[in-house]
């Protein structure tokens, strides 16, 4: 997930915004004039034609204090050039439609789907775009939902001004009740993440976008649908088709955001996240891959924000899982909830695709056993093993 340093909407802050900077005012209006991708491309063209100045400047070893750097320079500055010509200005050739991707698996699909930085120009196809609201349509029933409070998605055809997404102008805006239920930012991330899943089995390229997108374009957009007294913008998601042309600044992006944290990191044997589970053992063997598609689902800056503790039932001697218990590490009160309910997505499409049961409930203390706990990590959710009722 994207993220920028704009604050969502109806957050209920009320204290003045700190004073920018003019460093910082000048980033923030090449950011959403849809500039500063291409400026990144500059600087380290600029950069080594200062470094080539240098060294004609000391004359020794021209070679490779002027010639090598300058070379590189000019390399850069190529590419500076071919990506404002083919991106900023769209003088590129026609790219051709995705095929579906009905033959991948549950667990090879959800690997397979990675956060697309730019978008073909063309629109959704009519049948993509009907497909993919029905699929908004069925997952944001309120039977499917966690939580009591009702989520939607608006379709906006729209160049809203986000970062760092060029090309995008077709989205879904997530849209929860103003008046703050944690469950229900849970289930924006949950809902909109099965939605982004069945586009990626479509063909389609998704990419969500947290405070990287300008609240006040948004809002404009939506027009009648959005009543700032009941409405409350929890994030976008871009979707459309991928374009391979893409500004060498977001190349590098996506380069450094695919590191992950190890599986030690993330799931746990204790409540107190001191012991780490073994995802090889029996019973935990089971989830397979059900733990590796939540280690790589997204987050804002990839910060990987959720935590979960597998609970043991040993009433009967032997050791078998009762429940994952999903906690987010950090006081987020938006972004780390939207990453925790994807995580909830992921986890029960793994399940689903094992043949595994489950569902999700939200426990009380008394019924998950555990006191004395710290307020961070924080609980927030449990998949109960077995069939609703039969646990």
């Amino acid at each position: 997930m994207v993220q920028s340093s704009v604050r969502p909407s109806g957050t209920g802050s009320t204290s003045p915004e700190p004073r920018k900077s003019p460093l910082r005012r000048v980033k923030a209006r090449l950011q959403f004039t849809g500039w500063l991708q291409y400026v990144l491309d500059a600087v380290p063209s600029l950069a080594f034609c200062l470094v080539a100045a240098a060294g004609r400047a000391i004359g020794a070893l021209q070679g490779i204090r002027f010639w090598l750097p300058a070379g590189v320079a000019l390399l850069l500055f190529v590419v500076f050039v071919f990506d404002l010509v083919t991106v900023k200005f769209g003088l590129r050739p026609a790219e051709a439609l995705p095929g579906r991707r009905d033959g991948l698996g549950a667990f090879d699909l959800m690997r397979a789907r990675r956060s697309c930085r730019s978008f073909q120009s063309r629109d959704l196809t009519a049948d993509h775009r009907a497909e993919l609201l029905e699929a908004v349509r069925s997952y944001t029933t309120p039977g499917r939902l966690i939580g009591g409070r009702p989520v939607r998605f608006e379709y906006v055809a729209a160049s809203l001004t986000v970062w760092p997404v060029v090309g995008a102008h077709e989205f879904l805006v997530a849209i929860a009740p103003r008046t703050y239920d944690r469950m229900a930012v849970v289930d924006v991330g949950r809902s909109l993440q099965h939605v982004v899943l069945h586009a990626t089995r479509m063909g389609l390229a998704t990419c969500w976008i947290g405070p990287g997108a300008d609240q006040k374009s948004i809002v404009e957009h939506l027009g009648d649908r959005f009543d700032p007294e009941k409405d409350h913008v929890i994030c976008v998601c871009a979707v459309g088709y991928r374009s391979s042309f893409k500004p060498l600044a977001l190349r590098g992006m996506q380069l450094i955001q695919r590191r992950r944290l190890p599986l030690t990191s993330l799931f746990f044997a204790d409540p107190s996240f001191r012991k780490p589970l073994d995802v090889t053992r029996p019973p935990w063997a089971t989830y397979g891959r059900s733990y590796e598609v939540c280690q790589w689902a997204p987050s804002s800056f990839n910060s990987q924000t959720t935590r979960c503790v597998a609970v043991a039932d040993r009433s009967t001697g032997a050791e078998r899982p009762a429940r994952f218990d999903f906690y987010a590490s950090t006081g987020s009160r938006y972004y780390a909830a939207v990453a925790l309910g994807i995580w909830c997505a992921n986890w029960e499409t793994g399940c689903r695709a094992l043949g595994l049961d489950g569902h999700f409930a939200v426990l009380t203390p008394e019924e998950r056993r555990v006191r004395g706990l710290p307020g961070l990590p924080r609980y927030d959710v449990s998949w109960v093993v077995g069939r609703r009722g039969t646990e």
